[in-house]
Order: structure tokens, then sequence, then C-alpha cells
């Protein structure tokens, strides 16, 4: 049975590439510190299943990393550990540069540390794959598309933050051999995704008949991704991707934001009607936008199809009507994350 150790394997993200992964008969070490955004219960249909260890503990933290690594000698090291919320690296962005900088760096030595006293076929199989952000490349025109080769130009200090990150991973590869992939994806939407992020809070308020914050004119465009398809594209890189390259992962799948809440509202209307009868798009309010919004993303992934064979298999229609069924069907998930330290309020206006 391979060993994976996933780093911040309790968020979004990870939590879904966890579930996945032991699904498929991975043993999984899962270490996450617990932020806000991570949430145990995501992984609660992993209680007992000998094929999940799960560590709280800080990406930070040296001797917690070289302990684990040494007891537990994965195969492969993903790191989805991360602060990732825009609007929060605006009012507090020392905390995105301690996890996404200077926590990668810790990881970073310790993996090339435990990678370098391998044997040699083991030191030839391993991996070490990083989770990044399109929002690294900055922010697109009317046309065109982010590519593997696209300048890193990021806006706000999360893509900063992230960009560093991933010049680290680069330099780790080229300095000292280790062997890294990076992954690079656009917005991701799905089941167990924290309520600050645009689809399920618009979710939860439209639920809730409160008023639908839609940022500027609504107009910014996003690459929506499916989590699933995301993981199987990390799956699919960790397994046959080239060592020391960049893989873009997008969904093909480009909306307007005004579009992506449009959307939410009819089906919620269709699924769930107002008491009122009133229909939800009424209730879309347009505030202030973010400082530094970036007013477009796109997403060429046609290195990861052409090279690995690798393409999303649902449509943004597809995902986002399982997104808002996965809601609805698990509203007590949703009270259990909005514990007190999130009310869904406005954050970032700097």
């Amino acid at each position: 049975m391979p060993t994976w150790l996933v780093t911040g394997g309790a968020g979004f993200i990870g939590g879904n590439f966890v579930l996945d992964a032991v699904q498929r008969g991975i043993k999984v070490v899962n270490l996450d510190v617990l932020t806000y955004a991570g949430n145990l219960d995501t992984l609660s249909v992993l209680d007992g299943d000998a094929r999940h260890v799960f560590v709280q503990g800080d990406i930070g933290d040296a001797d917690l990393l070289k302990r684990l690594l040494a007891e537990h000698r994965p195969d492969a090291v993903i790191n989805f550990a991360a602060e990732s919320h825009v609007d929060r690296s605006i009012d507090g962005p020392a905390a995105f540069v301690q996890t996404n900088v200077v926590g990668t760096l810790s990881l970073l030595e310790q993996v090339r540390d435990y990678w370098k006293a391998l044997d040699a076929p083991a030191r030839d199989a391993f991996r070490f794959l990083h989770v990044s952000t399109d929002e690294v490349y900055g922010s697109l025109g009317d046309s065109g598309k982010f590519s593997e080769t696209t300048p890193y130009a990021p806006n706000s200090p999360y893509s900063a933050s992230k960009a560093a990150s991933d010049h680290l991973v680069r330099a780790f590869h080229h300095t000292y051999g280790l062997p890294v992939l990076t992954t690079n994806c656009s917005n991701n939407y799905g089941p167990f995704q924290f309520p600050e992020k645009l689809i399920p809070l618009i979710i939860a308020k439209a639920l809730a008949g409160e008023p639908l914050p839609v940022y500027g004119d609504g107009l910014n465009v996003r690459d929506w991704l499916f989590v699933g398809d995301h993981c199987s594209a990390i799956a699919r890189v960790l397994e046959a991707g080239r060592v020391g390259e960049t893989y873009n992962v997008g969904g093909d799948a480009e909306r307007p934001n005004i579009v992506v809440v449009q959307t939410i509202c009819a089906l919620l209307d269709q699924r769930r009607p107002l008491a009122d009868g009133r229909a939800r798009e009424s209730l879309i309010t347009y505030v202030k936008d973010r400082p530094g919004h970036d007013r477009r993303y796109a997403i060429d992934a046609s290195k990861l199809k052409n090279e690995l064979g690798w393409t999303p298999t649902l449509t943004f229609e597809q995902g986002i009507a399982r997104t808002v069924d996965w809601y609805l069907d698990n509203q007590p998930w949703v009270q259990r994350v909005l514990d007190g330290s999130y009310r869904l309020e406005r954050i970032g206006q700097a």
C-alpha cells in the first residue's frame, strides 16, 4: 500500500483529495493545523480507518515533520497547506506569508533531507507535489489564457505569497534535485467548501433569503473547476508528470460572477422556493468591489491534456447542480462550520 503525506488535508480541496486517495487504496498521513477552514467533519467517514492517520500540526514545525517522515516513510508528499482567501489576505497579509512562504520553506527543507537519505530506488520514485493557484499569473484582459509559461504577476497578498512558495519549490528542484511537481489550478467549487468563498456563500445566503452580495459590476470572470476533477488531475500529475514541471489545471468553464450567482438562484428556486414566492435573483445586491480585484482568469490546460490525457469530466452546469444538491443535503455540516468565528460577514475591504 503506497503511503502519502498530505498537508492541509482537512481543508476543502485537501479533504476531498484525502477522501478520494483513501478510497483508491492509498494510506494517507494527514497533517493539518486546523485553522478556521480546517474541518474534521469533512473526514468523518474515515473514522477508524487504518488507512487514514490524522495529525494536528503545522507545516512550520520542523521537529514534527521530521518525526512524521521518519515514522511513516511516505512515497510522496502533497502540499495543500495554505491560507487561501484573498479577502482575508487583504485584512491580514502576515498570516499568509507565515504559512504559505515560511511554512512551505520549512516543509521543503524537511522533505529534502528525508528524500536525500532514501535508498536509490525509493529516492527515484519519490515525488513532492505542490498545489498552487492561477492567481499567481495576475489578471487577463478580454482574451487569452494563462499557460505554464505566463510570467508571474500576483496582485493580492494571497497570490503573492503563493507565487513565493511556487518559486521556492522550483528552487529546491534546481538547487537540490528534489523531484517536485507543481499544479496551478483555477477556481475550485464543490462539497465541503468553507462558506466564505463565492459559491457556498451565495448558497447559504440564498437559502436564508438574505441579500446576495456581488462585487463591483459582477462581470469578473473565473474558470470554474469542480473539486473532484481537480483531485483526479493532481493524482494523474503525481502518477505520470515530468519531474520539475508545472501543470495548469482548469475546468474549461469561464463564467462571470453574476452568471454564477444567477445560476445558483435558479437552481435553488427549483429545489427550495422561498416561502413568499420571490425569485432569488431579486436578492442580488451589487456592493463595493474588492480592492485590486483581478478582472479575468482563464486556464490553458492543454499541456495536462496532451501529456497526461486529463480532461475535466463535469461541465459547469453539471458541477454546480451537484454542488447545490450537496449543500442542501448537508446543512448540518454547514451549521457546524459556522461556529461563531465566521458568520458570512463581508471581509477584505482594506
